[in-house]
């Protein structure tokens, strides 16, 4: 198709994209600044940045490591519920942090069920704030990613490996050698960059978990620096240094994922002839699926007696936390589908490199920048719930243009000649023919962003004050005041909401979408 005819115009796109980048680049440029020349890093800041690298190479290696041997068991074996576990493996993505946090605390925590156990046979129990709660709880959320990473390597071999090997009487450590060994040389290395770069910006865990000063990773520092010392310096250049490791993983991240494969095969089912001992398989995937599902299991059971005596103040948080979220997801799909479309008709560099901007700069830094830029002409807690929106929908932006830009180039090349024929263009061409042929990828793009909007507890943290809260901060809060009873209702409400917007927007986009 020729460059100057084209069924929808990619200026709005371009406009969208200038947008995003004004807004991180922006407050990346306030924060940079503001820091102040000879501020240098202190001790405790130091040790900060030392937490920081040490949680997340320890989470990111754990997490692979552990990953590899759930994901072979899945890959080989096949089993009555294995596509609803898989599936079930995504459920920690949209899981609000602080939902998994009070879970993992009911099962490993001083007084969970583990230690029920422990105290009961004479042993001490498990002590889980500190390095290795932070590491728990970043296993928990990544093993299901690295599990999916991995498992999707196993699933592009081509089944005429397998068959070949087969044929050859090739099992055991010659087939994992020969096969398997190349596939995971070629997929460890991007899975532990992305999950590095995902443990670096981690927030909430750190915050509740933590336990004092010795586990301080760097973003909760930047936190530390405005809401107890109110240093904008500190802030600034901690927030450049969390820039410079963010980009640097993200970097990391994206050439390490390259690599060439095994080639294209014939797109038949995988079968494989090398099962191995099954008791082994089944252990690991039991093992996981404990693992995962416990905690969960957990917030459901101690957050039923609590739900229906839940004070009003909870309640209005969860309003609140559902108007942010709808505006999150209305900002994200006025921003995503033009710059989806821009891609699809021009294959724009600038428009995918803002889209991935996201990546590479945390919540708390654009937070930073956004404070700096706002202090001077308003009180920033007065905007604290529109900054919130606009902040978690410029993070979300990057998963969801991965989810429509395919969709939008493949309606483009199908049927772009077509509308041109028939002089549909412009908005015509993007209303009756784009929007409704991306309806299930839409849909999956707004139910993921509400349900990464309502389980944030970044940005409101830095902004809100006394008199608003989001529901993550307010059952925060609750667990800051001891009243545990109060933060488990609070996190089953949380759970409910986040899984019953995803579902909701998920199946609006894919209902009658055929039609």
């Amino acid at each position: 198709m020729a460059r100057s005819a084209q069924p929808v115009s990619s200026l709005p796109g371009v406009a969208a994209a200038l947008l995003v980048a004004a807004l991180i680049l922006g407050t990346l440029a306030a924060v940079a600044l503001r820091a102040e020349a000879g501020h240098g890093f202190s001790s405790s800041d130091w040790a900060a940045l030392k937490f920081t690298l040490t949680q997340a190479v320890l989470s990111a290696v754990i997490s692979v490591a552990l990953a590899v041997p759930v994901a072979r068991a899945l890959a080989r074996r096949r089993f009555p519920g294995r596509s609803l576990l898989i599936a079930l493996l995504g459920a920690p993505f949209i899981l609000p942090v602080i939902v998994a946090i009070l879970g993992l605390l009911q099962v490993f925590g001083r007084s969970g069920w583990i230690s029920d156990v422990l105290v009961y046979f004479g042993a001490s129990p498990i002590r889980i704030y500190g390095l290795h709660g932070v590491v728990l709880a970043h296993v928990f959320f990544n093993l299901p990613l690295a599990t999916r990473l991995i498992l999707q390597g196993w699933q592009e071999v081509p089944s005429e490996r397998f068959r070949l090997a087969a044929q050859m009487g090739c099992d055991g450590w010659s087939l994992f050698r020969l096969i398997e060994l190349p596939m995971l040389a070629r997929i460890l290395p991007g899975a532990l960059a992305v999950i590095f770069a995902i443990c670096l910006t981690s927030f909430a865990v750190a915050l509740t978990l933590g336990g004092g000063p010795r586990a301080t990773t760097i973003e909760l520092a930047i936190y530390q620096a405005f809401t107890y010392d109110f240093d904008l310096g500190r802030a600034a250049l901690l927030s450049a240094v969390q820039l410079a490791l963010t980009a640097a993983a993200a970097f990391a991240a994206l050439r390490l994922s390259r690599g060439e494969g095994f080639g294209a095969g014939l797109d038949r089912a995988i079968q494989r002839w090398d099962g191995g001992t099954p008791v082994v398989d089944t252990i690991w995937i039991v093992l996981a699926a404990v693992f995962l599902l416990l905690p969960l299991s957990a917030v459901v059971l101690s957050g039923i007696s609590g739900l229906f005596e839940l004070p009003v103040i909870v309640l209005k948080s969860a309003l609140i936390s559902i108007g942010v979220a709808s505006a999150s997801t209305v900002i994200l799909l006025l921003l995503a589908l033009p710059m989806a479309a821009a891609v699809a008709v021009r294959r724009h560099g600038m428009v995918e490199v803002s889209g991935i901007l996201g990546l590479a700069a945390s919540p708390l830094v654009i937070g930073t920048g956004l404070f700096i830029i706002i202090r001077p002409w308003a009180n920033p807690s007065d905007l604290a719930l529109p900054v919130t929106a606009l902040v978690n929908a410029a993070m979300a932006l990057p998963f969801a243009l991965r989810i429509l830009v395919p969709a939008a180039r493949e309606t483009v090349s199908r049927h772009g000649r077509l509308a041109l024929s028939l002089n549909m263009e412009g908005w015509v061409f993007f209303t009756r023919v784009l929007i409704p042929r991306m309806r299930p990828q839409i849909g999956f793009a707004a139910g993921l962003a509400a349900a990464l909007s309502m389980g944030d507890l970044g940005v409101i943290a830095l902004f809100a004050d006394p008199e608003i809260a989001t529901l993550p901060l307010q059952i925060y809060r609750l667990m800051g005041a001891y009243k545990m009873e109060a933060a488990a209702g609070g996190a089953l409400l949380l759970l409910m909401l986040s899984l019953a917007l995803f579902w909701l927007l998920d199946r609006g986009g894919r209902w009658h979408a055929e039609a």
